[in-house]
C-alpha cells in the first residue's frame, strides 16, 4: 500500500475513535495498526476528532473527504462522506468540499509544474488579501 494511501486510511479511521474509545477499537483497528502503537494512535484521534476538537464535526470532515478524494482513498472517502452526512452535511455541501479540493489542486498542478516564483506569488497574495 502506498505511504498516502497508508496514512489517509489512518486518518479516515480515526474519526472512529471517540466511539471505539467506550467499546475498544473496532476490528480493523487492531487487524492493521502495530499493537505497541495502538493507544498512542487512539489518543491521537481522540484529540483531534475527539469532543474538545476546536473545528466543527462537519467542517471537520468536508476537509478530510476533499483530503481523502485527493489522496485518493476509497475507504477514506467512504467514511468521512458518512460521518460528515451524519454531522449535517448535505448533498451541495459534499460536492462544494470534493470540488474545492479539486481547485487547490488545480493551481498546485498549474503554479508548481511552471515552477512560478515562490517570492512574487507570496508577493502577489500579501498585496491581494491586504486590498480586501
Amino acid at each position: 500500500m502506498k505511504l498516502a494511501t497508508t496514512l489517509g486510511l489512518f486518518s479516515a479511521i480515526a474519526l472512529l475513535a471517540t466511539t471505539a474509545a467506550a467499546e475498544g477499537p473496532p476490528r480493523f483497528y487492531k487487524d492493521t495498526y502495530p499493537g505497541h502503537a495502538l493507544s498512542a494512535m487512539l489518543k491521537a484521534d481522540e484529540t483531534l476528532m475527539g469532543p474538545d476538537a476546536k473545528l466543527v464535526a462537519k467542517t471537520r470532515e468536508l476537509i478530510a473527504l476533499g483530503v481523502a478524494a485527493q489522496i485518493p482513498c476509497a475507504y477514506c472517502v467512504y467514511v468521512h462522506q458518512k460521518k460528515a452526512r451524519s454531522f449535517g452535511a448535505d448533498e451541495s455541501e459534499i460536492r462544494e468540499a470534493v470540488a474545492t479540493a479539486a481547485h487547490v489542486r488545480h493551481w498546485s498542478t498549474v503554479l508548481n509544474g511552471m515552477a512560478y516564483d515562490m517570492s512574487a506569488f507570496k508577493s502577489e497574495v500579501d498585496a491581494l488579501l491586504a486590498s480586501n
